[in-house]
């Protein structure tokens, strides 16, 4: 039954009534949610059904490529083992080292690191077994012994196996003929005449654990050989140069550094028994994937099905950005109509909501302020334009003895003794400014004296004419003041001690100084009085001395010199530093070498193996750093003299500090001090010559530096120097 035109007016006219009602502009805005996100909903399960297409064809061009990376790198251990096959068809059986040779050529650790090696396992029988075995022994290549035990037809053993890690070495005499898997494929590829790939695998060199592996097999004939027939091959057959490889290593060489978005599983479907090769270790830890795929791959006698995994539906759906960007925006601008209308409705309830919460704010604020007036230790007050009190806060009237209520209306400039200097009044009438300003005044006490007291002036925003113009702090430091005019007095009395000290200290170096030279010339008179007249009595009146005599006059000659040496050394340790550090850039590295090489000039058959290591950047004295790095490795270079493999290093440890190494003579670690000490020696001049004053000598020119020095060592494991000095770089 149809509406009359009346009635549609009058239903036209309710609905628009409906809508200038307060509760119309709710109905319509969510009309207008609802209408908009069922838009986007549509349009979105559109993109998103073609976005998932997409996403499969990505996925199955994904399997492809995997699959294509798989067969490629067997096709390179193919060519690896041809390889092999090769040089058994240019030589009649190459021998181990020759084969060696061979493999190691090829870097297989480098270039195809998932191959555990490549071998070659001969085809004998019992009678052949014991002639190899014999050969062998005869040619120096030891026993060969074949494993497991127990007599065979035929024997398909291990002979060659590189690279010859401990592994491998551990294989070489295995029976792999014996084993039925492995010979299914050394049988197949006699058969065929063609490469064979075995089934699921445990490697002898993985020691039982269950690491699936595969091995590939080529036959090997006799040099010449191209047999046609299977007996004929039979009778021709050497062995089989097979390459063993771990499933795992074999997949992740083959994908790379890819980024790898299908999951893989390897199951090997040749025989009923499906054996799985390799899973990918994720694909156990995820929910249901999205896409499945699977593809067979026959290749060298074996059929592979590789079965393909995608990542589950929400990680994809996660991965298309335009897919979320579209819905966020298609909800955002649906949210934003519909806060539109909403905002039209809810208009005058905010903005009366905000004018209460101002109010409110405004409130707290100004309790907020009287609070820090009322509760404040330093003393507040209020001023207006002319300088009067119009609030002030209990801690100054308690510091003035008033109550808060006497100051309203006061001067504030009547409370200080200077309160009539119009300079400093007028910087504090400019402090209506943004500016704050800051003076020290003298203010009238309570007890009639004054304190020395810190005013702060700041303004106070406002409207022009309001009754408050500034805050003022005012903080009582005479007590501050004071003490500090007590600590620079004694900073100036400290000054004049240290300056008295420092004369003193000079005064007292000078005339030590001065001892040093005065006692050496008085020493070297006599000192070389006695070698003089020794020497003239051994060249006038030799003939009538024995030879004990003579013997005698030698060993005070000798101790005559060796007096002069240790009074020459200790002017020059009295010498260091007295003209003082003159510092300056240094390559350590550079002068180290310098030394060594002027070390090897003096000994040039000696054969030390020394390392430097390079960058060492230090600032110090060049005269003096040079003598400290010629006596450590001088005495590294002495104390090494015995050793067959004598070493030195120099270099810098993990904590900053430079080191000299060695692996000489070492000392016992309870005499560390010891060394540092002058003339103090730790072994007899008969073993290594020496005055005792090097290491003194290096300990002085690293103090005068402002740097330390310790030494650690062992007996006959040699000893190691360590130092430090300023501008060291950062250990590496």
């Amino acid at each position: 039954m149809r509406n009359s035109p009346l009635e549609a007016t009058a239903a036209g006219a309710t609905g628009r009534s409906l809508l200038r009602t307060p509760i119309g502009g709710y109905v319509l805005a969510v009309v207008v949610l609802l209408a908009s996100l069922l838009v986007v909903a549509l349009y979105w399960q559109t993109a998103h059904e073609r976005e998932m297409r997409a996403a499969e064809a990505e996925f199955h061009a994904d399997t492809d490529e995997v699959t294509a990376l798989l067969k490629q790198r067997l096709g390179s251990y193919e060519l690896i083992a041809r390889g092999g096959v090769s040089l058994f068809a240019s030589v009649a059986r190459p021998s181990r080292q020759q084969w060696q040779d061979y493999v190691d050529g090829l870097d297989i650790g480098e270039r195809f690191p998932a191959l555990v090696g490549l071998g070659f396992a001969i085809y004998v029988s019992p009678g052949q077994l014991s002639d190899l075995q014999r050969l062998m022994r005869d040619g120096g290549e030891g026993l060969f012994s074949v494993h497991p035990h127990g007599p065979r037809e035929h024997y398909g053993a291990i002979l060659y196996l590189e690279p010859r890690t401990a592994a491998n070495l551990a294989a070489i005499g295995y029976d792999m003929y014996s084993e039925p898997v492995r010979n299914w494929a050394m049988e197949a590829a006699l058969v065929a005449d063609e490469p064979r790939i075995s089934g699921l695998i445990h490697l002898v060199q993985d020691n039982g654990e269950s690491i699936p592996a595969v091995e590939l097999f080529l036959p090997v004939y006799r040099a010449g050989d191209h047999p046609t027939t299977i007996a004929a091959r039979r009778l021709s057959m050497q062995g089989w140069v097979y390459t063993p490889f771990r499933m795992a290593q074999f997949v992740a060489m083959a994908l790379g550094v890819r980024q790898q978005r299908a999951w893989l599983r390897i199951v090997d479907v040749t025989d009923p028994a499906q054996r799985q090769l390799y899973a990918d270790p994720r694909s156990t830890q995820q929910p249901r994937p999205a896409f499945q795929h699977s593809t067979m791959l026959e290749l060298y006698g074996r059929r592979w099905r590789l079965d393909f995994e995608s990542p589950p539906l929400a990680e994809i759906e996660s991965q298309i950005v335009g897919l979320r960007t579209t819905m966020g925006v298609g909800i955002f601008a649906s949210l934003m109509l519909f806060g539109i209308a909403l905002a039209l409705a809810r208009t005058q309830a905010r903005a009366e909501r905000l004018a209460a919460r101002m109010s409110e704010s405004y409130r707290r604020s100004e309790l907020r302020f009287r609070s820090a007036m009322q509760f404040s230790a330093i003393g507040k007050a209020l001023l207006d334009r002319e300088g009067r009190i119009v609030e002030a806060n209990p801690a100054l009237a308690k510091l003035l003895g008033k109550s808060p209520e006497q100051l309203i209306g006061s001067m504030f400039g009547a409370l200080f003794v200077d309160g009539q200097d119009e300079i400093k009044r007028g910087r504090e009438a400019d402090a209506t400014g943004e500016d704050v300003y800051r003076t020290t005044r003298l203010l009238k006490h309570r007890g009639g004296g004054t304190r020395q007291v810190q005013l702060t002036f700041s303004s106070v925003p406002g409207d022009i004419g309001q009754d408050i113009a500034r805050l003022v702090q005012i903080e009582d430091v005479t007590d501050r003041l004071r003490a500090e005019a007590e600590v620079l007095a004694l900073n100036r009395t400290l000054e004049a001690r240290v300056e008295t000290r420092t004369r003193e200290l000079t005064r007292a170096n000078q005339e030590l100084e001065s001892f040093a030279y005065s006692v050496s010339h008085d020493l070297r008179a006599p000192l070389r009085a006695i070698d003089g007249f020794s020497r003239l009595l051994t060249e006038r009146y030799g003939d009538r001395i024995d030879e004990d005599g003579r013997e005698y006059l030698l060993r005070v000659r000798n101790a005559a010199g060796r007096m002069g040496t240790l009074i020459e050394s200790l002017l020059k340790m009295a010498r260091l530093g007295r003209g003082g550090i003159k510092p300056v850039p240094l390559d350590l590295s550079r002068m180290a070498a310098d030394i060594v090489a002027e070390l090897r000039a003096t000994e040039p058959k000696r054969d030390v193996d020394i390392r430097i290591a390079p960058g060492l950047q230090v600032e110090g004295d060049q005269s003096l750093v040079r003598n400290l790095l010629q006596n450590l490795l001088g005495n590294a270079w002495k104390f090494t003299f015995d050793c067959i493999d004598a070493r030195i290093e120099f270099g810098i440890s993990a904590g900053g500090e430079f080191f000299v190494r060695d692996n000489g003579a070492g000392f016992p670690q309870e005499y560390a001090d010891k060394l540092f000490r002058p003339f103090q020696r730790l072994h007899s001049q008969e073993e290594f010559a020496g005055h005792g004053i090097g290491l003194a000598s290096v300990k002085r020119i690293v103090e005068l530096h402002g740097g330390m020095i310790r030494a650690e060592g062992s007996p006959g494991e040699g000893a190691t120097f360590f130092f430090t000095l300023p501008g060291e770089p950062e250990p590496g």
